[in-house]
């Protein structure tokens, strides 16, 4: 096994818990991507052991001491992880986040399940070390139908290339012969476990649609960037009296309308556009319609003819457009899960947004992912969802 030392920068992150050793901290020692390494400090103290990589991090580390990421160390971790989960998710909810990445306790790896199907994610090639003994374990404890691999790169690893090893796709079992359905408080959602990570259901916006429950009832209600429309179905089984479902992806759109079939609801009953979301309020505004509760869920890396997606541009003028098309009092849900944007710098951009309107908002709830998508202490980049409700006022 061969040492990385670390400066004093690191070695003051990684002693309180932080879990990455990016390339510049490194002063001594390389070694294979995926092979295990012993993490040192400049005076040789042994800071903990983890997995080498060759991409904008250089070590994932996973123990904190001197021992080895075996088998019976990695059982430990994901019983752990799992008794969480059981603690916290409803029974009556078949998918959820089963292992959340460093905040587990096992960076680069996040394992999700959808009713009896497993979906892996691992961010680099390097965490691949790692399923033998998840797969072990997930065969042993879940007994799953069929278990995938996905691949969930960070958009700042620049420097990988050729191809993914392990290859992603069906790792073990039978692969899923259609649409899985999961349920989420009653709620029936399609997902798609061989399209990991993006399987159809963002599971981690479950609190937000249950906060979202007695709410919906006679309410005209917008969804934009709308995915494959679970708060749209939401709203319908809520009682919400009119619908509009906007994503620019017309497949998207094709799986929302599926959704509300799945719940025994007509989806001709409601209206369904796909166009790019600025373009739908223009046009919504121009033919006069408003709504009670307008729901902003953009991609934190969103492509449209008018480029790529920015927080500190395109939030205060997506805010703007919204409020345009609200009745008076009506409700703003915005939601960002770019984990670099602040819940300040969030809440400033919705204020300008709506002071360009001349319009005020009162902030009436505030939240982020729900408890199977639990935040370390020790790492700061968890608590990444931020999800907000305001009241718009004049």
């Amino acid at each position: 096994m061969k040492d990385i030392f670390v400066n004093g920068y690191s070695d003051g992150w990684l002693r309180q818990g932080f879990c990455w050793v990016y390339p510049n901290e490194v002063t001594k020692g390389s070694a294979r991507p995926g092979s295990e390494v012993r993490i040192r400090a400049k005076d040789g103290t042994v800071l903990g052991r983890g997995l080498a990589d060759q991409g904008w991090i250089a070590v994932r580390v996973y123990r904190r001491d001197d021992g080895p990421l075996d088998d019976e160390w990695l059982w430990q971790t994901l019983d752990r992880a799992a008794t969480l989960r059981d603690q916290v998710v409803d029974p009556g909810t078949t998918g959820y986040r089963l292992v959340h990445a460093e905040n587990d306790g096992l960076p680069g790896l996040r394992i999700d399940w959808w009713d009896h199907f497993a979906v892996i994610a691992i961010d680099s090639p390097a965490v691949g070390r790692l399923l033998p003994g998840v797969l072990a374990w997930l065969e042993d404890r879940r007994s799953p139908r069929g278990v995938y691999l996905c691949y969930r790169p960070d958009p700042r690893d620049t420097k990988r290339k050729g191809t993914l090893d392990p290859a992603p796709g069906l790792l073990t079992g039978r692969a899923s012969t259609g649409p899985v359905v999961v349920r989420e408080r009653g709620m029936s959602l399609l997902c798609y476990p061989a399209e990991g990570p993006d399987v159809g259901v963002y599971a981690d916006m479950r609190e937000v649609r249950a906060w979202l429950e007695p709410h919906w009832g006679g309410k005209a209600v917008l969804n934009a960037f709308a995915y494959t429309g679970a708060f749209s179905v939401a709203a319908a089984l809520g009682g919400a009296s009119d619908i509009v479902t906007v994503d620019l992806s017309s497949r998207y759109l094709d799986r929302a309308e599926a959704n509300f079939t799945a719940n025994d609801l007509d989806p001709s009953a409601y209206e369904f556009l796909a166009m790019d979301v600025f373009k739908a309020f223009d046009r919504l505004r121009r033919t006069g319609q408003t709504f009670d509760l307008v729901v902003l869920d953009p991609p934190s890396f969103s492509h449209s003819k008018a480029g790529v997606w920015s927080a500190k541009r395109d939030w205060p003028r997506l805010v703007s457009a919204a409020a345009r098309l609200l009745e008076p009092g009506g409700w703003i849900v915005a939601a960002s899960n770019q984990g670099e944007l602040s819940p300040r710098d969030f809440r400033g951009h919705v204020a300008r947004g709506l002071k360009k309107v001349s319009k005020r908002g009162q902030e009436i709830f505030w939240g982020g992912q729900g408890p199977d998508f639990p935040a370390a202490t020790w790492f700061p980049e968890g608590r990444y969802l931020k999800v907000g409700v305001w009241r718009v006022v004049s």
